[in-house]
Order: C-alpha cells, then structure tokens, then sequence
C-alpha cells in the first residue's frame, strides 16, 4: 500500500492488512453495552506476550479540542499496563503518549457490523465520536504488503451494509478507503478495475451520508505520491466527493504538516472549497531523508509523533489533525518490521522518545 511496489520508490507507503485480526470486539448486541462499561472489549491489535490486560476508564480529552473516543484497551493502553508491571515506568510514560491519543479503528472483514456497532456503542457511551478507517476495497494495494480486500464489489457491498448498520445513528467519522483513488491516478489499479472502484466509492459515500450522525472523507493521498493535485479532481468527483465531507491527506504516511496543509488548500480549491483532514500520527520528524532507499517509506528509523489530534488548527480548510495510523504498528515486514498492521512496541517506543526529543 503507498507505494510499496517495487520500482515505486517516489511512492510513500502506509499499511494495514492486519485490520482483520487487530479488533476483538464482541458481536452478540446484548454483551455489547457491557463490554462498553468495562472497557475491556475492544483492543485493536493482536496481544502478544508484551500487552496485558487494560481495565480501566478511558481518560477522554476535552470535546473541544477533539471529539473522538480514545480506547482504553488499544494496543499502546495496554503495553503501557504491562510496563508498569514489569516496573519499567520510563517506557511506560513514553507510551502512555499515544495511549492517550484518540486513534482510529481499522474495521475488519470478520462481522464488521459487530465491530462497527461496538465501536460507536464504546464512543457514545463516553459522549465522544467514533473514529473509523474502512479498508475493504476490491484489489486492495495492488497486491502488495497490504494486499486483500473484498473478493469482489458485490462482497464489498454486502459488507458495506453491515458496516452502515453497525454505524446505525451513532456519531462517527469515516476515512473511506485509503490508497483507492491515489491508486487509480498512478495506473497501478488496472482500468478494468476502475469503473467497479468509482461505483462503490460513490455507493458507500451514498450510504454513510445517509445516516444521520456520519462524517466522510475520501483519501486522497499525499503530497510526495500525487505530486500534482490537478490529477485528483475528476476520480474524486467520480468517487462522490460532492456529497462527503472532505478529504483525507497523509493516511499513514510522514510528511510534513506544513506540506500537507499547501498541497491540501491547492486541491481543495479545485473541487469547490471542501475542506480535509491530515494525519498526523507519525510526521512530526517528517520523511525519512535520503533517495537510496526504495523503500523509505516502510518503517524508516527515526521518524516521531506528530501533532496531537485536534480540531483546533487555526485553518476553516482544515477540519481536524487526526491520528489516523495507528503509531506503533507496522508498514511491513522490512527494516525488522513484523507483518504489516502488526503491533511493535520497539518501533512506538522510538516514535514517542523522538518526539519528547523534539519537543524538549
């Protein structure tokens, strides 16, 4: 994904092809509200024998600033709870940096409307919004580390449904389908593909807009992948960007703030002022440096936390800084990653003690 081709080097990566495994969430709707109440339902990753158990209340941040729900049993909640544990308090405060964060929830295939349901259900339990990433699109990543995807856009569909009834009135916003356009406009998707792609685009704009309480963004990728953003206006105008509410940049990726804010403002004013939101989970170092690796976009070593999200970012074009990758977890199996969308304390360590370097 981004650009994870070989010969693609210009392409700057992101990846999440453990979306699948990473959630445990219960389906059954009546435990659902339970689960909610002890917060211990919802981790978004697989353990392993670094996490323990979280049961706590989550520590919400002020709605003001940013209305999303942060989990209290993600990935980093409890590799904190199992530092502290294990009396290694330093790296435990180093991690509690993103743990306190509100991240979003990659949704799964596997019952998608459970977890789509109990993630809003935790949300609005805390008064807060939920924060999704749908990554189901047929073809996904053109076969690279975060290959997948529906078989087809019939089960794109069949999921999608689930996914909106999971939503159902809940406040929540939706990324719709990192890569899938970017992809489109650098010619990796195949043109056989690409009618398919724009018709369920559109329908699940179509579908998530029609519940009361839902945001939409279309990715849009970043400005080192897409250098030009004159190429994006007819596929997200064919992919319904009329009817969403904006677009996404930077989904999983490292550039700057500052250069996704000029490239954001560039595009937006092509396609009628429609405002974006920028990932900012991993940029605050921005880009690893240097040409030489092809893949310098798969866990490149000294990269730090961005800004916190927030919905307070001084621009009317720029609705949020959102932590829409989830720090800590894997581009790849490169540079001694594990799978892609895979947990690694090593790696959210470095992204956290680099940004307490930067901020110091």
């Amino acid at each position: 994904m981004y650009g994870s081709r070989a010969g693609r080097s210009r392409h700057v990566a992101r990846t999440h092809s453990g979306a699948r495994s990473r959630i445990r969430v219960v389906s059954v709707a009546g435990a659902l509200l339970s689960c909610v109440v002890v917060s211990g339902c919802f981790g978004a990753s697989k353990g392993g024998s670094d996490h323990a158990s979280v049961a706590r209340e989550p520590k919400q941040r002020p709605k003001s600033t940013i209305p999303y729900w942060v989990n209290p049993d993600g990935s980093a909640a409890r590799q904190v709870a199992a530092y502290r544990k294990r009396g290694e308090d330093g790296e435990a405060r180093l991690m509690e940096k993103i743990a306190e964060q509100p991240v979003a929830e990659w949704l799964g295939v596997d019952d998608p409307e459970g977890q789509a349901r109990g993630f809003t259900a935790a949300a609005d339990q805390a008064h807060r919004d939920a924060l999704l990433v749908f990554y189901n699109i047929p073809h996904r990543d053109c076969g690279q580390y975060s290959k997948g995807g529906a078989a087809d856009g019939d089960a794109y569909r069949a999921w999608l449904d689930k996914t909106v009834r999971g939503i159902g009135d809940r406040r929540a916003t939706v990324i719709l389908e990192p890569d899938a356009l970017p992809h489109v406009v650098d010619g990796c998707t195949p043109k056989r593909f690409l009618e398919e792609r724009y018709d369920l685009l559109t329908g699940a704009v179509d579908k998530l807009k029609g519940l009361p309480r839902t945001k939409v963004y279309l990715d849009a990728g970043n400005p080192h992948w897409i250098k030009d953003p004159r190429r994006l206006v007819e596929p997200l105008k064919r992919a319904g960007i009329r009817k969403a509410d904006g677009f996404a940049l930077n989904t999983s990726n490292y550039q700057t703030t500052q250069e996704n804010r000029a490239y954001g403002k560039r595009l937006s004013a092509l396609i009628g002022g429609k405002p974006f939101v920028i990932d900012t989970s991993r940029n605050g170092n921005g880009p690893a440096p240097g040409k030489n690796d092809p893949q310098a976009w798969c866990n490149p070593k000294g990269r730090a936390l961005g800004e916190r999200p927030t919905v307070d970012t001084g621009d009317k074009r720029i609705d949020a800084y959102l932590w829409i990758k989830r720090p800590g977890e894997s581009d790849g199996t490169c540079k001694g990653g594990p799978t892609a969308g895979r947990w690694w304390p090593r790696y959210a360590l470095d992204l956290a003690r680099n940004a307490d370097r930067k901020d110091s």
